[in-house]
């Protein structure tokens, strides 16, 4: 345990804020104080939270959860989609000190097994139309899952509703020590590139320092807009920028653009994020006499898009850009309406940033190099990746966080980000792990050998591209194999652009040339899922409010 006086020496560093401005807990306690009335949240189908009713929501959910065994430190498996009660679970397991781990809602099968055996937890609340993907696979320590939206049975585990998350008027039980700025606040799990998804060790400080230099053109006087789905960094970081700043946000569901300026409006959002393909999606949409009649001012856009000048003339709305990380904690942030195309912005303060070479050593200016990154403020980047050293290690090796991103970097200290080191896809704002895609492809008893690659999408980022080798004298159906994946894999994961070959292309060593598959592209041999009318949509999942 550590001292009073070790914890007055860190509460005397400048760097630390206090427990008030940067711990959950202490900021609704704060908060509730202080302007109880204030709107926090905003719902799409349910009434608002004020501060003193998020801080109620989030005592008697923890409350609930202390019935249930549920401790300090313990992780609790949250899988449901957006709406008030996956707020109110994560705000609960925090307040008493535990750690938030979402999933997200497309997981199934080795890929759901592998984050609920890693993570450790005893607990999951789960929406009651996820809790049969449960059954065939490997529950780990799991005891106890909670349902929510609907009733579901399950033999192999303790199953309690939603009564057992506490009632209205409930208060916990004090902690025996406060939660500290360095204590582990979430476990989000982030796309896998040479092995399995690593889960991202974050600490309050970690939260605090991300969502403060990503958001410091935003006041209490803002509401923040809240489409991206909340088991992602990028929506936590929304939500809890809203919160250390005393504003607020607006949740819905999922981003819709034939709905957007409408929820805008409906919302009274002066703030969002806007993803990949959303920019085109918005651009391309038929011009209207009252595009510029909405509250919306400002928008984070990620990648800075090739329209990002013509957005801000049409819709009146100012744009910045980022890199960012589930691991760091922004550090290369734009000025408003950047006119370079395709930069990422320039190093914010308090933070260091490098491009290396293979060997760590820097690069000059002008050259490509990988990013790596240091923080100035204690406990400002994600700390490791749970129960996997291994990753640790190489993630942080020689002292500074590898982003395994490629960029350089102009005379002015704008960086422009180039390619992924890693061998990762990135789909409508979801990162892939080629390697998860191809072990369930490999599970298929008529593939040998699998790669999958990213090829460039018509909207942005990439599409999934799987280039497959049959076992002996049998052959590949395009169809039959895409049957085979639907159960097995998260929607955006299913690859839209399947080739087969006798034998991919390997190094003398036996590694498969990838660099030489994408050089390929999409060749004429390559089969095209959408050409063959057939469409993949997310699961619908009902409301759980």
């Amino acid at each position: 345990m550590q001292s009073t006086e070790s914890v007055s020496a860190s509460f005397s560093d400048p760097r630390i804020p206090p427990r008030d401005q940067c711990v959950l807990p202490h900021i609704l306690d704060r908060s509730a104080r202080e302007f109880p009335e204030r709107e926090f949240a905003w719902f799409e189908n349910d009434d608002a939270w004020s501060y003193r009713r998020t801080q109620q929501e989030a005592q008697r959910t923890a409350a609930g959860l202390q019935k249930l065994g549920v401790n300090r430190g313990d992780r609790v498996l949250v899988w449901m989609p957006n709406g008030p009660l996956i707020l109110r679970c994560w705000f609960g397991i925090n307040y008493i000190g535990a750690v938030y781990v979402p999933i997200n809602i497309a997981y199934r099968g080795t890929l759901l097994e592998h984050v609920i055996r890693n993570s450790g937890a005893k607990v999951l609340i789960a929406h009651a139309q996820l809790v049969e993907r449960l059954d065939a696979i490997d529950l780990a320590g799991l005891e106890t899952v909670i349902t929510v939206g609907g009733t579901a049975d399950f033999d192999r585990l303790t199953v309690r509703g939603t009564d057992s998350l506490g009632a209205m008027g409930d208060i916990p039980e004090p902690l025996d020590q406060p939660v500290d700025p360095w204590d582990l606040q979430s476990i989000i799990y982030t796309s896998g590139t040479t092995g399995p998804s690593k889960g991202v060790l974050s600490s309050y400080l970690h939260l605090y320092t991300m969502t403060t230099s990503l958001q410091v053109m935003l006041t209490a006087e803002d509401r923040r807009l809240i489409s991206l789905p909340m088991f992602h960094a990028s929506a936590t970081n929304a939500i809890y920028g809203m919160l250390v700043k005393g504003g607020s946000i607006a949740i819905v569901d999922s981003f819709k653009t034939d709905q957007f300026w409408d929820t805008v409006r409906r919302a009274k959002a002066t703030s969002c994020t806007l993803l990949g393909a959303m920019t085109p999606f918005l651009i391309k949409a038929p011009e209207r006499p009252d595009d510029r009649d909405h509250p919306l001012k400002s928008a984070m856009m990620v990648p800075l898009s090739e329209d990002a000048g013509a957005f801000h003339e049409r819709f009146g709305v100012d744009i910045y850009t980022a890199f960012n990380m589930s691991e760091t904690s922004g550090q290369i942030l734009s000025e408003k309406n950047p006119t370079k195309t395709g930069t990422c912005g320039k190093a914010r303060p308090g933070t260091q940033v490098r491009l290396v070479d293979k060997n760590d050593c820097e690069v000059p200016v002008g050259t490509i190099g990988e990013m790596v990154i240091r923080d100035d403020r204690p406990w400002g980047l994600s700390h490791g990746y749970n129960n996997n050293p291994e990753a640790t290690a190489a993630a942080w090796r020689n002292g500074w966080f590898h982003t395994g991103d490629l960029f350089y970097r102009d005379e002015d200290g704008n960086y422009f980000f180039m390619d992924r080191a890693k061998d990762a896809i990135r789909r409508r704002g979801e990162n892939v792990s080629s390697f998860e895609v191809e072990n369930d492809v490999l599970a298929h008893p008529h593939i040998r050998e699998a790669a999958a690659i990213g090829v460039p999408s018509p909207l942005g980022e990439d599409e999934v591209m799987i280039v497959v080798a049959p076992t002996p004298e049998r052959v590949i159906d395009p169809v039959e194999l895409i049957e085979f994946l639907r159960p097995r894999m998260a929607h955006f994961m299913i690859p839209r652009y399947i080739r087969i070959m006798e034998a991919l292309p390997k190094t003398p060593t036996e590694k498969v040339q990838k660099h030489l598959l994408r050089q390929d592209g999409i060749t004429d041999d390559t089969w095209d899922r959408e050409q063959a009318g057939i469409r993949i949509t997310r699961d619908k999942i009902g409301s759980a409010t």
